[in-house]
């Protein structure tokens, strides 16, 4: 594309106001302004299915994107009323891309939740992770920019430029509950407006229920008037093999902090279902010696509390007992062979 990326934060200065009626009213509808929008904003959803003729029914896609760590997991998890997707603190959690059902009413929403977009390192798991990202935004119906309330950097700007001219896309700004006062944003969303067309505003909280309800609402005008595409009550595409090598991914970082590199990643090895058990091998895989050691911790309890997380998470997930059986191993430089990378499972 040919637009230049902008400075690595927003302008310092308010950009000056120029007439325009639509704008105005799209700053209203985000920001609460009474009186000043065309319309009031959207009744919030009804979060359960209602039952209607395939012909009345509305489905599509919705992709979720951004940069890392910017909180797309936890928007998915609360969008979908489970957690299907994990998270941590560590950019570059989510290494998948990420498929969510959710029916609310008359519409579907399937949701797709991508890596972060990665510009810092250009190995061959980074090259794997943004070829995800790139072919999740060109094939859906909406796109949900997600950036934090008054932030835009470089990172933010390098996603934005991915994003296709034919999609509508709205601006979800996150974390509004950290702004103190809603007026503040509104310079900041008018030069967000110049950066690219967007088709709706939604500052919002991911964590807070009334923002999930009053996001169905607004997403769901975008979507066409077509069969489900899924039964109501499924909520993901994602097998519970592929949720317990996340699982334990996600308390593996949790756990480790900065310590471990982002590189480590969890294969299932064994993963049986015998009744209501489910016994489960899987291995750790690090780069180095020093990693290893990190990971397994002193007398091996660093390698237990991760097990031991993981286990009660899954438990809770599926509703049953869960054996895990945990081991660590180096494989040195496998995020920088194509080959490996592909072999452990990203595309």
């Amino acid at each position: 594309m040919s637009r230049k990326s902008p400075p690595k934060s927003a302008p310092s200065q308010p950009i000056e106001a120029v007439a325009n009626p639509e704008l105005d009213a799209m700053l209203a509808r985000a920001l609460g302004k009474p009186g000043e929008a065309e319309s009031a904003e959207p009744e919030a959803a009804v979060l359960e299915p209602v039952p209607v003729e395939p012909a009345a029914q509305h489905c599509g896609f919705v992709a979720i994107v951004g940069k890392p760590n910017v909180g797309k997991s936890t928007l998915l998890n609360a969008l979908v009323g489970q957690k299907v997707s994990i998270t941590s603190r560590k950019a570059q959690t989510t290494r998948h891309r990420i498929t969510g059902y959710r029916t609310v009413g008359p519409t579907q929403f399937v949701f797709v939740d991508t890596p972060g977009f990665q510009t810092r390192h250009g190995n061959a798991l980074n090259r794997a992770l943004n070829k995800t990202v790139l072919g999740a935004v060109n094939d859906v119906d909406l796109i949900l920019f997600v950036v934090e309330a008054g932030h835009f950097n470089l990172a933010d700007a390098k996603v934005l430029d991915l994003l296709p001219a034919n999609v509508p896309v709205v601006l979800l700004a996150n974390k509004f509950d950290l702004v103190h006062r809603r007026g503040d944003l509104a310079p900041w969303l008018r030069s967000m407006q110049e950066r690219h067309a967007f088709a709706e505003f939604v500052p919002m909280s991911a964590k807070n229920t009334k923002d999930i309800q009053r996001l169905f609402a607004i997403c769901e005008k975008y979507l066409p008037q077509q069969p489900w595409m899924h039964d109501p009550e499924e909520l993901t595409d994602r097998s519970e093999r592929f949720m317990a090598s996340e699982m334990v991914r996600e308390k593996l970082f949790r756990l480790t902090g900065d310590e471990l590199p982002y590189t480590s990643t969890v294969i299932i090895d064994k993963f049986e279902q015998e009744g209501q058990l489910r016994r489960i091998a899987a291995t750790i895989v690090v780069e180095r010696d020093g990693h290893k050691g990190m990971v397994i911790g002193d007398k091996g309890e660093k390698l237990k509390r991760i097990g031991t997380e993981a286990r009660q998470e899954l438990e809770k997930l599926w509703d049953c007992k869960v054996f895990l059986e945990l081991w660590v191993k180096v494989r040195s430089g496998w995020a920088d062979d194509d080959a490996r990378v592909r072999s452990f499972g990203y595309e």
